[in-house]
């Protein structure tokens, strides 16, 4: 069990709304570039990597991820969170003066590197300062970030390319992470920060991040650029399950290892981290899809169609909030995620049996319905995991869970 540092109210809020400012911060930039990749490809041209302006992105904060947990463990918060926010900034830098294509995607993965950092160290700093019996009313506040920017992101992504320049999604970036900035140095600096003398596992750091690469690269590639039964993602697969095998042993014979096994055969990480992998999968599969069926199956406008996946975002934060606020007064709070899986399911068969069939408005309620099913499981399976650990691995247990999150999302995709 964690143990939290004892803060009155007032400064137990500043340090969260700090911290959910760089949360917005990543999280707009996972939502905000993809409307405007249009007016990007106009204005570099090499249309055939423009997918890979959001997938450098995704590929280097999905790697990425799990080492800032450890450091944040090792080294402490306020320093890893403040390299995260630079290199962000830094990235944000290069992809708006960049002047071609390979420079754009090469600051995106520049993005990624401190993005990766960006979720996992919010949600450990909020575990840090927050009591366990209270956590689920904070983890509200994440979903509604997530929801803002999931709405707002696309909005201002479209209306910058639009009437601006396509470089402003980037530039946007600077005064925001400014504020963040110095939100997170007012507010951390009421907390002590949890270090410990060991030396970093960079073995283990550099295998996971060449596993992570060369999976996500082989489900980038295959069926796009090459067969999936072409040498070249046979031998990326291939690598991932070498580097991955070779990684698992690494850490059962490594003292401080990147990933503890102690924190790895936790039952209760063992099972949310499961649950999160195909929940989230869900959710984002849904969130691109929805809008490709509603356009090409009803023969709805785009903009149309993406005011269809409200519904959705707004089913997953009323779950969220419901789940939050049941967790303070229900003790077996397992059964509150059981029954929105079961609702998910439900909804989601649904949605799958009788697409062809339902009009736009029945399918809204159905996506209602299943964000509000899966929405339960992200805050009750996050303050799960926090209050499983104990502080000085919680940085670890939450890059292994924004680790998993992030691979769930691009296997489903």
């Amino acid at each position: 069990m964690t143990q939290s540092p004892v803060l009155a109210e007032s400064e137990r809020l500043a340090v969260v709304v700090g911290a959910l400012m760089v949360l917005l911060l990543a999280a707009l930039d996972q939502t905000i570039v993809a409307p405007a990749l249009p007016t990007i490809g106009a204005a570099l041209g090499d249309l055939d990597w423009l997918a890979w302006v959001v997938s450098a992105y995704f590929l280097t904060s999905t790697a990425v991820t799990p080492l800032y947990g450890k450091l944040a463990d090792l080294k402490g918060r306020r320093p890893t969170l403040y390299g995260a926010v630079a290199i962000f900034m830094l990235g944000s830098v290069v992809c708006a003066i960049a002047p071609s294509m390979p420079v754009l995607i090469a600051g995106r993965a520049l993005q990624g590197l401190g993005g990766g950092g960006l979720v996992s160290l919010v949600q450990t700093i909020i575990g840090d300062v927050v009591p366990p019996q209270h956590r689920a009313k904070y983890m509200i506040h994440i979903s509604t970030v997530w929801a803002v920017a999931s709405i707002g992101g696309p909005l201002a992504g479209g209306v910058f390319a639009e009437h601006l320049h396509w470089s402003m999604i980037f530039w946007i970036n600077l005064p925001l992470g400014a504020i963040a900035f110095v939100m997170i140095h007012r507010s951390l600096g009421r907390i002590p920060d949890v270090t410990r003398p060991a030396r970093l596992d960079l073995v283990g750091a550099g295998l996971i991040v060449a596993a992570t690469v060369a999976f996500m690269l082989a489900l980038t590639w295959g069926g796009v650029r090459m067969a999936w039964t072409s040498p070249t993602i046979l031998g990326l697969f291939a690598a991932a399950i070498g580097l991955g095998l070779v990684f698992a042993r690494h850490i059962a014979r490594t003292h401080e290892a990147l990933i503890p096994l102690d924190v790895l055969r936790n039952p209760v990480i063992a099972v949310v981290v499961s649950a999160l992998f195909f929940s989230m999968g869900a959710y984002v599969g849904l969130s691109v899809y929805v809008p490709l069926w509603f356009e090409l199956g009803l023969g709805m406008q785009p903009a149309s169609a993406g005011f269809g996946l409200l519904a959705l975002t707004l089913g997953t934060v009323t779950g969220a909030n419901l789940a939050g606020r049941a967790m303070a007064h229900i003790v077996h709070y397992r059964r509150f995620v059981l029954a929105g899986s079961a609702l998910a399911i439900v909804a989601g068969t649904v949605l799958a049996v009788f697409a062809a069939d339902l009009g736009f408005w029945t399918a809204e309620v159905v996506l209602a319905l299943i964000g509000l099913g899966t929405g339960t499981i992200f805050p009750i399976g996050t303050v799960a995991v926090q209050n499983a650990v104990e502080r000085r691995d919680l940085g670890v247990a939450m890059g292994v869970l924004a680790f998993v999150r992030s691979l769930g999302s691009v296997v489903a995709v």
